[in-house]
Formats: C-alpha cells, structure tokens, sequence
C-alpha cells in the first residue's frame, strides 16, 4: 500500500504536472517549427541557392539498376543504398531554429524575473532587551 501513496505524492507535486504539460506543449511546439521549416523557410532557402529540394539531395552508395528514376523515394523502394544528407539538413535547421526561440524565451524570462522589483524582506522581530530598554527610557521621561 505504501508504494501506491508514494507514487500518487510524487505523481500528483507540482513539478511533474509542470514537466507533463512542458512536454505536450513542447511536442506541439515542435511541430509548429517543423512545419515552418518545411514549408517556409526551406522553399525559399531553396529558391536562392537554385531551386533546389532539399528533401531530394542525397548520395547513390550503390549500384542503381537501369531504368530506376533518380529520386529518393524510387532509390529507397528499390532497395539502393542512399545518403540522405537534405533530410539531415532539414532537421538541423529545425533544431537550430527551435533552440533559438527557446534561447530567446529563457532569455525574455530571465529579463522579466530581474525587472520585477523584489519585495524587501521583513525587519527581524525587535529583541526583547532593546524593548526593555525603550520602555525604561520612556518611564524616564515621564
């Protein structure tokens, strides 16, 4: 019974419904940058180097058959060795894309956390002697 408890504590803390929600956020987001890296930006990086499409760059690694169209998709259903580098080249610039704004929200993060004017912690609790002492002085007084 105790293994259940302790599964639900950990289960239910906050840090691990954070981290739940982070990594559906993360996955959408993801795919968010996957699509604009496909369809935005690697049609127009394509368009200035030459029309060239990314997704069909590859090496031949073997020998390919007479009449076999020189496509990706033909080489890979016919069974020919491929290196396919203009897959590889999408991706990293997926990665390094979605590093950069996760780089910048830390970044907008970590200014917002300085701008924010931190609360002055409370004065310690006057000791007992020096409220003794005001009290003397005030009956002096008097």
């Amino acid at each position: 019974m105790s293994l259940l408890k302790d599964f639900k504590d950990f289960a239910v803390k906050g840090n691990v419904i954070d981290l739940a929600v982070a990594v559906i956020i993360g996955g959408a987001f993801g795919k968010i940058v996957s699509a604009l890296v496909a369809d935005l930006i690697m049609p127009v990086v394509g368009l200035v180097v030459g029309k060239i499409d990314f997704s069909n760059l590859f090496f031949v690694l073997g020998d390919m058959p007479a009449g076999t169209p020189r496509t990706l998709e033909a080489l890979k259903k016919a069974n020919i060795p491929v290196l396919a580098y203009g897959d590889f080249l999408t991706i990293t610039l997926n990665f390094l894309i979605l590093a950069f704004v996760i780089f910048l929200m830390v970044r907008m993060i970590a200014k917002l956390k300085r701008a924010q004017p931190e609360e002055a912690p409370p004065p310690p609790p006057t000791p007992e002697d020096v409220l003794l002492l005001r009290e003397i002085r005030d009956s002096l007084k008097r």
